[in-house]
């Protein structure tokens, strides 16, 4: 009978029910309220059924009364006799043999063999040691049960047996992290497959012949780049040459399990060794780039160890596609990039499960602990809008950061990997020296992501034979280190060795294939087998339309009234008895007169037009941001909350039956690697309105790497095109120098050959032209949107339902009142929220002899346009660019050479606005409006 189906009555008979076992079951008791993965199985249920048969009588009832009542039960069983003396030291000695597997679960990894130079003898704790549970020799040979511990195939055997069994599970070459998981059927998962499967693991024959392969070929790459390009930088993978065999692993255990696709993220050590033995680029290309062969006359390019590549290679269980994105030098900041390709291209193959396309993020130790954008990406591993259904992440552990050869100068933690434990990630060191460990650890990781869908960490201890890079000498930094690595033995040699004692392979076997693989290199083909179907592929996304593009293309971005009406109509409708917040009640209700033209249409309503024309169009759209949803000022409130019930509807998702899909993304507060996420979503889907917004527009900042790297300057590195949209809020209300300026001047500054689009746009009309430009054109270039505040709801700043059902986007925009221009004698350019300030000012003082002109897209300038526009005002001499940002910040400093070349003979450009200033804004409200007075004031009159 199990112990689920037992009675009351019959739990209390059972014999463990003994006075003589009290120590014993308390003990046992305690370390089950503490953690109930610590017990074995048995136990755990009988205590579960225990405490829910307690629990029934006294839902109340607390643990300690449990636990008394429990003991009180045990001694009445017992009654006055009493079990012997001995019997109860017995038990308390099985009562530690519990205790010492328990501890060899959650703390041997301390004391495992996993460093290849043998430099780090582990951590010593006493908890590991026979002396804490008072055993001595003389117990070695007594048999105790052993409980869970399944790695002796037997339910009972010697405390020797025993200890030892634990020391070769859990201090070998591998140390495992798991206890700090707190989802029992994981760590059940993860438990048999260390004591049942690692401790009598054992590769078959024809795996071992493949590891000894994968060795040589990574060995044998980095040997031939020495040779032939001698003190060029190559980021070596030497001492690090098991990461090929456990990435060859992991590709051929993921296509067994159904995988499809695999893009790998990585900074410098080993990429180039990747590149060529795992994805399968031509070593001629590689050749190439050391040569300074086959530049490109269109882009800047980029360094050999930054760039990427993707390719169909062949397994035993079908083709994989296997992508390498591209990356900077900025390390870490790539895997939130990856993170966010990968969940494009699961949505493209309709992987709603998650197990057709899989990450490999590939870290070095130091940036791993170091790098903020780590801990930022682990937080959105399961976040519902961003996970990708877990990641495998390879940790390249040198054992030393640039020069940094002790741990405690670059981290606060034993392992660099301790991170991981944030998202209660599996982690398993390994020693790089043990290839067969190594591939252990690769079919782990994969079977538990594919089983769990969360991220495995597998932290490859292992030494890199050269410096930071070819040309550096380590041993000023690492004397020992170096003296240890400089007698190493190459991994290979060492594996061949080991092969050639099982009889596995004839003596210079490993020579053999080294010569053939030189041989090959040689020919400069590619070195994997590539996948013979060439069009395997069938989710590859065509980027020829979108080639060669220009930005000025015209395109029709009007959709007539009627269509508006009735998609203005759909939106309006909620569900029957759905009750909205009263404030957002009133927005609604606006928005019917706007669609009807009974009022002026204001920017949240054309934005919202905007989305819903796209989605009735057919393109999807994912919008991204920390209150994206409401929008930071609540302008937007795409998604509505039922008062009553708290369900949620949304109206852009029921605008007809074949519209596109919609992403409303209130992201976790973070903006670098949401960012980052949001363009690897984007460099994947071209045909996607991906917008990312700020709720702020100077939180950007905490995303530079990502502007400065990525979006400003991947088509020119690496040919990457991407139409990512940034909104970023952006005027000065005298909120503050963090809550004013977007730092406009900084995306101007990026902006060079056309890389990207930056853009004011003043009215609702604007944005609406200007969002739907940006997917129906063929132009895919990143869009810089300064989106206003106070504007959204300024009675100036609106237009009529007629203009988003006419015209387009406006470059530059003209002069709206009547003014004749010959009667002019002064001319200002500006952009944003300045010009109704302006505008305000001019009508009250009725000054027609000042004409305001919006330049709306600063980048790529509109030169002609500007010509036009400024052409009716050839006779004006004194021209003016007033903005409200200072001097060193903003538009200026762009802006002066562009309009100076559009101005005629006769007339000069002058500035007017704030002084420069180290800060963006001032603090105080009242000195903003005096100097908001003052802007406007010098600009119309002085």
């Amino acid at each position: 009978m199990s112990t689920q189906s037992k009675t009351m009555q019959e739990l209390w008979q059972d014999s463990y029910l003994a006075a003589g076992n009290e120590s014993y079951l308390e003990g046992l008791y305690e370390t089950y309220l503490t953690n109930p993965h610590e017990v074995a199985p048995e136990w755990r249920h009988y205590f579960d059924n225990l405490l829910k048969h307690m629990s029934r009588s006294a839902p109340d009832i607390s643990h300690s009364a449990v636990r008394d009542e429990f003991l009180r039960l045990a001694r009445q069983r017992a009654g006055v006799a009493a079990a012997p003396a001995i019997e109860s030291y017995q038990m308390q000695q099985q009562e530690r043999v519990i205790e010492l597997i328990a501890a060899f679960r959650r703390l041997g990894h301390l004391q495992a063999n996993i460093d290849p130079l043998g430099l780090y003898s582990g951590v010593y704790n006493p908890i590991l040691e026979l002396g804490y549970y008072d055993f001595s020799d003389q117990d070695l040979k007594k048999t105790f049960n052993v409980g869970s511990f399944t790695s002796l195939n037997k339910a009972t055997a010697t405390l020797n047996e025993i200890y030892q069994g634990l020391r070769k599970v859990y201090c070998g070459s591998i140390g495992f992290e798991y206890m700090h998981i707190n989802r029992s059927d994981e760590v059940e998962w993860i438990r048999e497959r260390i004591e049942r499967g690692w401790a009598s693991f054992v590769p078959t024959q024809e795996e071992k012949l493949r590891i000894l392969d994968r060795l040589v070929v990574a060995d044998g790459l980095e040997k031939y780049l020495g040779f032939k390009y001698v003190g060029q930088k190559r980021f070596s993978l030497e001492g690090g040459d098991s990461l090929i065999p456990l990435l060859d692993a992991i590709v051929n255990r993921s296509a067994q399990h159904g995988l499809k696709e695999i893009i790998l993220g990585m900074a410098h050590r080993g990429r180039l060794n990747v590149l060529v033995n795992v994805v399968g680029k031509a070593p001629n290309d590689i050749f190439a780039a050391f040569e300074g062969k086959g530049i490109s006359t269109t882009h800047s390019g980029d360094v050999k160890y930054h760039l990427g590549a993707s390719s169909d290679v062949k397994t035993k269980y079908g083709p994989m596609h296997i992508a390498l994105a591209f990356n900077p030098s900025h390390l870490e900041i790539v895997s939130p990039v990856v993170q966010g390709s990968v969940r494009a291209r699961q949505r493209r193959r309709r992987d709603t499960d998650q197990r057709r396309v899989v990450p490999i993020q590939i870290h070095g130790d130091a940036a791993f602990a170091g790098q903020g954008v780590v801990m930022e990406t682990f937080n959105m591993s399961q976040a519902r809008w961003f996970t990708v259904g877990g990641s495998i992440h390879i940790v390249v552990n040198n054992q030393v950061g640039f020069t940094i050869s002790n741990p405690k100068d670059a981290r606060s933690t034993i392992y660099c990997t301790d991170i991981a434990k944030m998202v209660e990630a599996p982690i398993l060191h390994v020693n790089a020296n043990d290839p067969e460990a190594v591939y252990f650890a690769a079919l782990f990781a994969i079977d538990y992501r594919h089983t769990f869908k969360r991220d495995v960490v597998i932290d490859l201890v292992c030494y890199r034979r050269h410096g930071h890079n070819e040309a550096d000498e380590p041993s000023a930094t690492q004397p020992i280190m170096y003296k240890t690595i400089k007698a190493m033995e190459v991994p290979y040699l060492s594996y061949a060795k080991k092969l050639r004692e099982e009889g596995l392979i004839e003596e210079n076997a490993e020579k053999k294939i080294a010569e053939a693989y030189r041989s090959a290199l040689d020919q400069g083909k590619t070195v994997v087998e590539m996948a013979e179907d060439k069009s395997v592929y069938e989710y590859a996304v065509n980027w020829e339309p979108f080639a060669g593009t220009h930005w000025d293309e015209k395109t029709k971005t009007a959709v007539p009234l009627k269509r508006l009406q009735e998609i203005g109509s759909k939106l309006e409708k909620l569900p029957e008895g759905f009750t909205v917040q009263t404030q957002v009640k009133k927005g609604l209700d606006a928005q019917k007169k706007m669609t009807q033209g009974e009022m002026p249409v204001y920017w949240g309503y054309a934005e919202t037009m905007a989305y819903a024309t796209l989605l009735d169009e057919g393109y999807p759209i994912r919008l991204c941001g920390q209150d994206a949803a409401r929008g930071t000022f609540a302008h937007r409130h795409a998604i509505l909350h039922d008062q009553k019930t708290g369900e949620i509807y949304i109206p852009l998702g029921h605008i007809s039956e074949k519209q596109a899909h919609i992403n409303l993304v209130d992201s976790l507060l973070s903006e670098e690697a949401v960012m980052a996420f949001e363009y690897g979503y984007a460099t994947a889907e071209p045909n996607f309105l991906v917008i990312w917004e700020a709720q702020f527009g100077d939180f950007a900042n905490g995303a530079q790497v990502v502007i400065d790297q990525f979006i400003s300057s991947g088509e020119q590195k690496w040919g990457r095109l991407c139409g990512l949209v940034l909104f970023l809020p952006h005027g000065y209300e005298g909120q503050g120098p963090e809550h004013s300026s977007a730092r406009l001047e900084r995306y101007l500054q990026l902006c060079a050959q056309e890389n990207m689009q930056v853009c004011v746009p003043s009215t609702p009309a604007q944005i609406f032209h200007l969002l739907r430009r940006q997917m129906l054109r063929p132009y895919r270039k990143p869009l810089i949107v300064m989106t206003p505040k106070s504007l959204l709801r300024n009675p100036l700043a609106t237009s009529d339902i007629r203009e988003l059902a006419e015209g387009e986007f406006q470059l530059v925009m003209p002069e709206i009142d009547k003014i004749d221009a010959k009667k002019v004698d002064r001319v200002i350019f500006c952009s944003g929220k300045i010009y109704y300030e302006l505008l305000e000012q001019r009508r009250e003082k009725k000054l027609n002899n000042v004409a305001i002109l919006r330049v709306e897209q600063l980048y790529p300038f509109p030169e002609e346009v500007c010509r036009k526009v400024l052409k009716p005002y050839h006779h004006v001499k004194d021209v003016i660019w007033c903005q409200e940002e200072p001097q060193n910040q903003g538009a200026w400093i762009t802006m002066e050479p562009s309009l100076t070349d559009v101005l005629g003979k006769d007339q000069t450009l002058r500035y007017v606005g704030r002084a420069s200033s180290a800060s963006p804004a001032v603090g105080y409200h009242s000195v903003h409006e005096k100097e908001q007075k003052e802007i406007v004031t010098q600009a119309l009159t002085k």
